[in-house]
């Protein structure tokens, strides 16, 4: 199967995850993505994870989790030798993705409009915490910055435990998702003629567009946004309740899918109490219909209400661990989790997921294994400096 980026070649200067969960989508799409790493060090996430022996090993948990199908060239950017291998490999380039502090790159010689002139028809992607411009440009950021200033954990949690972290890095996931997505706009605009362009993709942005009606709400509407816990703010029952063996989702958002609710659960007397006979009353009076649905959901296991739900066509589902999740036949039947090689351990397994995209009936998978550091130095027209730790700062 030919995949969309094929042909596609893009350097990856990122560290850690945004800027690399950017490129191993576009690996993922069919570009071929080069890490161009500090020598002796390579990316910060070789040396992230619970295991302490990868960590060591330089192929941390967190580096293999978005690496696979990439490959790794050791640069120097600070040497002379270094930036000329570089800029060689730049004349054969599609994009450059890099999330370093803004003026790193140009303080280097390396900023966009250096690497245009090598090659015109470059794409230039910088991914930081704030942009390239700003007041808040020159700082530096992690998510759970991003988080906080974001106004996200201003809303996660209840009243009780607000502001509350989200369990993932998810501004970062979202700033890479950005990326990814702006490059491939892009390459679609110089195909039809365009020329190249320099992307500034700020996860503080791209996280609070990411917060959809929590944003629109208070801009359109004048409703400042609150912490509900698991409740969704826009319908009820729409939540989380208690069956007899734990929790369980239901978003029974639409009048049918309520009354659908009512029947499956025995409770047709529901549908026409004046506390819940409509949208907006059943939203005032959501603790006192919780209290009512509660009662009847302790009768069955979470697994047996999803079904019966599922049968209504009421959305329902149980709330799993991670690796529960992982073990759906959902995902097995659709080929989003996928075994590889180990990197430099050929006796073992790794296994990876994918995002989700099919492409004319085929999952997107990784078709090779995380690079060990420095596996692709060949790619490099020019010898390799020493390599000694002190790469790009």
């Amino acid at each position: 199967m030919a995949l969309p980026l094929e042909g596609i070649r893009v350097l990856d200067l990122t560290n850690v995850l945004a800027g690399p969960y950017c490129t191993y989508h576009l690996a993922l799409f069919g570009a071929e993505v080069i890490k161009v790493e500090q020598p002796g060090r390579g990316d910060l996430a070789r040396q992230l994870g619970p295991d302490a022996a990868l960590n060591a090993e330089l192929v941390g948990t967190s580096y293999l989790a978005q690496n696979s199908g990439k490959k790794s060239v050791e640069i120097n950017l600070k040497d002379p030798d270094g930036k000329a291998a570089f800029l060689e490999m730049v004349r054969e380039a599609d994009v450059v993705v890099e999330n370093f502090r803004p003026g790193v790159m140009a303080r280097l010689g390396l900023d966009a409009e250096q690497l245009q002139l090598v090659t015109p028809g470059l794409v230039y992607c910088a991914i930081s915490g704030f942009g390239q411009t700003g007041p808040l440009s020159q700082r530096p950021a992690y998510d759970q910055i991003i988080q906080g200033l974001s106004g996200m954990m201003s809303i996660t949690g209840t009243p009780d435990t607000a502001p509350l972290r989200v369990g993932f890095p998810v501004a970062d996931s979202v700033g890479g998702l950005m990326a990814a997505l702006a490059v491939c706009a892009t390459l679609v605009g110089r195909q039809r003629g365009g020329a190249g362009a320099v992307i500034d993709v700020s996860m503080l942005e791209a996280t609070i567009s990411a917060m959809g009606w929590a944003v629109s709400n208070y801009l359109g509407g004048g409703v400042e946004p609150r912490p509900m816990g698991n409740d969704n703010f826009t319908a009820a029952p729409s939540g989380t309740f208690t069956a007899q063996d734990g929790s369980l989702n239901i978003s029974a958002n639409r009048q049918a899918q309520f009354e659908a609710l009512c029947e499956v659960v025995g409770r047709e007397d529901l549908v026409g109490d004046p506390r819940f006979a409509t949208r907006e009353a059943r939203k005032v009076h959501r603790e006192d219909l919780s209290v009512e649905l509660n009662r009847v959901l302790a009768t069955r296991t979470a697994e047996e209400w999803e079904d019966r739900f599922a049968a209504r066509g009421v959305p329902a589902a149980r709330i799993l661990t991670v690796p529960q999740a992982l073990e759906l036949p959902q995902l097995v039947q659709r080929g989003f989790v996928n075994d590889l090689e180990f990197p430099g351990k050929p006796d073992r397994t790794l296994t990876v997921i994918g995002n989700g995209v099919q492409v004319d009936g085929q999952s997107l998978r990784p078709r090779a294994r995380p690079p060990l550091l420095g596996e692709h130095n060949h790619l490099a027209d020019r010898r390799m400096v020493d390599p000694t730790p002190g790469g790009v700062a």
